[in-house]
């Protein structure tokens, strides 16, 4: 588990139900993550999850006894139903079979998971399903009106995936990983600062190729443009994010377009900025590309020289967005390897935008930890070493927040 993981959860109490489907042995594993990230779980169980898993298996993991009978005698009051979600923060399904998502659809209650789904506090307790079902259940319209039907309800989605199922057809409708289902449930208690935004984001290098074998690269791994992504969609924007090449996983909910050169990026870019209100530029853009691309390798040619290249300036991505007539709040990085604050703000003016985040380029490149410094028209304000997504987190809050207050002045 990552270091933003480690506390993400704690003090929260989960808790999760298990519907019945081959899905249930993944829970095992989602159990232990909640738990290592800090939240307290408790499982309540079908009578069908019991054919896949056992209870024993799921107090071991919880450390918590499981309740699976609305008879259970062991509550003082036998109103299992009643005392499981009142200090619950999240009621979790995993799995949700297309059965129980029915029956939340309908509001029956006729076990202790359905009961207790319906008694639960809406206003305190909320509901997050992760479906789990063969792929031709899923795409049923009847399951499709009630999935439809229980988010209008109040209950948010979590999933389903796509892939192989363990019938053996490929398709929508299996459940997702655990530590997809960990993020999921991360991203939820979020505060959603950015709700409804539109929010573009530039991450990774560029590559600018020389002839087809070399190019002119950087450091950058992207990591840094990806976790903003993460915890801008974490916060309930709609995200675009443009990567240069990079070997990074797509947050969830995001729509990534891949690109390789400065050029590229510039084109994929500048038609989308004013179809967005906030662009955050964390790329580590060339700022020159050789003027003319062989068309073969370079070779050696024995006088020890190396060959003469003609360079040509990269246009200014994040320049050219700033000076839009209908331009999104921008926010730009600056990767220096020496007085952030010097160079930061002089990137400020000539780039003309709010608000510039600085860093110490070669002390973070590849790594996943990182140390800002804020940098707008009144001064400076650092953000202090922390790992990146966390670091992304209290970012997207600073910037949702002079965001906000731009848009009321005007």
């Amino acid at each position: 588990m990552s270091d933003s993981h480690a506390h993400a959860l704690a003090g929260k109490h989960i808790l999760l139900g298990l519907s019945g489907g081959i899905a249930c042995y993944k829970s095992a594993e989602l159990t232990r993550l909640l738990i290592k990230a800090g939240a307290t779980v408790q499982v309540v169980m079908s009578e069908a999850a019991e054919h896949f898993i056992t209870a024993v298996t799921m107090q071991a993991l919880s450390n918590r006894p499981v309740v699976s009978s609305q008879w259970d005698a062991r509550e003082p009051n036998n109103m299992a139903h009643i005392n499981l979600s009142r200090e619950a923060d999240l009621m979790l399904v995993a799995p949700a079979s297309a059965d129980f998502i029915a029956k939340l659809a309908q509001g029956r209650a006729d076990d202790l998971l359905s009961l207790t789904a319906l008694a639960r506090p809406l206003e305190r307790c909320p509901l997050a399903v992760a479906p789990a079902m063969n792929r031709e259940m899923w795409a049923h319209p009847a399951t499709q009106r009630n999935v439809a039907q229980i988010q209008a309800d109040g209950a948010s989605l979590f999933g389903p995936g796509s892939g192989e199922q363990a019938c053996g057809e490929v398709g929508d409708g299996r459940m997702l990983e655990a530590a997809e289902l960990l993020d999921e449930v991360i991203a939820f208690f979020q505060p959603k600062l950015l709700a409804g935004r539109r929010v573009l984001i530039s991450a990774g290098p560029t590559f600018e190729p020389i002839d087809p074998v070399r190019g002119i690269t950087n450091h950058s791994s992207g990591k840094m443009g990806f976790a903003v992504a993460r915890a801008a969609r974490e916060a309930g924007a709609e995200v675009t994010l443009v990567a240069g090449p990079v070997h990074l996983a797509t947050p969830r909910g995001v729509k990534r377009i891949d690109v390789q050169t400065a050029q590229q990026m510039f084109d994929a870019v500048l038609p989308l900025a004013e179809q967005h209100e906030i662009f955050v530029a964390t790329a580590a853009v060339a700022d020159w590309r050789p003027a003319a691309v062989q068309l073969h390798k370079i070779k050696k040619d024995g006088s020890g020289s190396p060959p003469s290249l003609s360079m040509t300036e990269n246009p200014d991505i994040l320049a050219s967005v700033a000076k839009l007539a209908d331009s999104p709040f921008c926010v730009g990085f600056a990767a220096e390897s020496e007085d952030v604050p010097k160079h930061g703000r002089a990137k400020l003016l000539r780039k003309g935008v709010p608000l510039i985040v600085g860093n110490i380029g070669p002390a973070t490149f590849g790594l996943d930890h990182n140390a800002l410094l804020l940098i707008d028209a009144d001064g400076e304000r650092e953000i202090p070493h922390n790992d990146k997504l966390s670091l992304a987190r209290e970012l997207v809050r600073e910037i949702s927040e002079r965001f906000e207050k731009k848009t009321k002045s005007k």
